[in-house]
């Protein structure tokens, strides 16, 4: 019996501020297409300066998914989004339509593709967890992130010590699993994604991506990036909650909690950005399947980069518009 043949998906991901989103809708117009939001952030109602989430009028008539789907008091995390992100697939392929996915967490794009399971993590994460961060708070981070050294020797390396998050999700999956995460990551690494997919990474030369994380920063907050965050502190929201720990929530939080000038959390929103934008960038060159579009490359890179998508998903089998609409 031939096996059932894998979903087509098209995924359009990168750092930020690369200008994933005008392409994305670009290529939504020209192959019937519906996005998926892969981004942790604008998930959430009411986060919309901050999140830089895309408009109705950006949309430009085509439909948005696992945008504005949860309050902000609610967690959200892979395993959420692995099954958010697979209903959503499924329902838009059944309309006969292409599923996009489009944003810059990494992570979970990964996730999706390879289907990486969760379950036994998530069976036994919770006091673990909590035991492991109380433990952060008591050693300090410098020697929290020391106890990485023995067990996993390729993460201590790799990991900050100023990321406790990291450091306390790699400790918790050698608890969990007797095994280093580093070893783990490698082994999916290696592992086929589960759709007929094609993975395009959009980015641009560094200094100009650092520019236009800037302005977009600037911009933000002329948007009104300050009430919108003390309006969520006024609703009883704090830094404990996932949600506020986005960057520009957080660092705005600082300042509202009078522990920064409004000028620093705008430099330090600033900062984490380009450090994020970095970080992202350090992630998806680690991947073998991709395909690089950097814009510095093209004289209309919107245009031309969307032209060359377009051809390597016809090559797939997927029909292209001529034009758009």
């Amino acid at each position: 019996m031939d096996a059932k043949p894998k979903q087509k998906l098209i995924i359009i991901t990168g750092p930020t501020g690369a200008g994933k989103t005008k392409i994305s809708i670009e290529i939504a117009k020209r192959i019937d297409g519906e996005i998926i939001s892969a981004d942790s952030v604008q998930v959430y109602r009411g986060m919309d300066i901050g999140s830089a989430k895309i408009t109705k009028e950006e949309m430009q008539g085509i439909p948005h998914h696992l945008i504005d789907v949860l309050d902000p008091e609610e967690n959200f995390d892979v395993t959420i989004f692995q099954k958010m992100a697979e209903d959503a697939i499924a329902d838009i392929a059944s309309r006969g339509r292409i599923p996009i996915l489009a944003g810059g967490t990494g992570f979970y794009v990964q996730a999706l593709r390879k289907g990486v399971d969760f379950k036994d993590e998530e069976d036994g994460r919770g006091e673990i967890r909590k035991s492991l961060e109380e433990e952060a708070a008591s050693l300090g981070k410098e020697a929290f992130h020391d106890k990485l050294k023995e067990i996993d020797p390729v993460s201590f390396e790799k990991i900050p010590a100023g990321n406790i998050k990291r450091v306390v999700r790699a400790l918790e999956f050698y608890q969990i699993h007797g095994y280093p995460i580093s070893e783990h990551n490698e082994t999916e690494k290696l592992k086929k994604s589960r759709y007929d997919d094609v993975c395009f990474v959009l980015t641009n030369e560094r200094s100009r991506l650092y520019d236009a994380i800037n302005r977009r920063v600037d911009q933000m907050v002329n948007d009104g990036l300050i009430n919108e965050v003390r309006r969520l502190k006024e609703r009883g929201l704090t830094r404990e909650n996932q949600s506020m720990l986005g960057i520009g929530y957080k660092e705005v939080m600082e300042y509202l909690d009078g522990e920064i000038s409004e000028e620093e959390a705008v430099e330090k929103i600033k900062l984490n950005t380009r450090h994020f934008a970095k970080r992202q960038f350090t992630f998806f060159k680690a991947l073998p399947d991709v395909i690089w579009y950097d814009k510095s490359d093209y004289e209309n890179p919107d245009m031309e980069i969307a032209e060359d998508m377009l051809k390597r998903i016809e090559q797939m089998g997927i029909e292209i518009k001529n034009t758009p609409g």
